[in-house]
């Protein structure tokens, strides 16, 4: 299986439960959609930001169609410009590459820096898919499992309401 070993490992070990898909590097939605046509799940965007100063870092997790108002999170967060993290930012807190963005690279995070929004209209799905951190491969799980995987990170985390621009 593509992805990192280390993720298989703790899924089995909280016995979380996926199916698994195979697919070329998805750069885009777009891309996406035409592989993901067949998943049985609620299809996630993921997107690393940085604060202004660079000393905290968000991941958040929309629905895929939808398109983030970043002015209206920044209000929220009060953290001021929200920009997107460095390729190195990426490596450094989540383990992955550009275009392989997952809330899976959380166990990465040795030191629970990265804070998690996630969208409550995902909420409304059974199941969800995500890059296993490589975007040549997709799994899919159950939200309440994914909520469990969450928990065992130990990463902050909440569910908003986002709004699109």
């Amino acid at each position: 299986m593509r992805g990192q070993k280390e993720l298989y490992s703790l899924l089995r070990d909280l016995s979380i439960g996926f199916d698994y898909h195979e697919h070329p590097p998805l750069a885009t939605i777009e891309d996406a959609k035409i592989h993901w046509k067949d998943y049985n799940s609620g299809r996630c965007k993921n997107i690393f930001f940085r604060n202004h100063k660079g000393d905290r870092h968000y991941l958040v997790i929309l629905e895929h169609l939808r398109q983030l108002n970043i002015h209206d999170l920044e209000k929220r967060l009060k953290q001021g410009k929200l920009s997107f993290a460095s390729d190195k930012r990426l490596m450094k807190y989540l383990g992955v590459k550009p275009g392989s963005v997952s809330p899976f690279g959380l166990i990465n995070d040795k030191e629970k820096h990265v804070h998690l929004f996630i969208d409550e209209k995902l909420r409304e799905s059974e199941r969800l898919a995500f890059h296993p951190n490589i975007n040549t491969a997709s799994i899919v799980i159950s939200t309440s499992d994914f909520i469990k995987f969450l928990s065992f990170t130990g990463n902050p985390y909440e569910f908003i309401k986002l709004y699109d621009r």
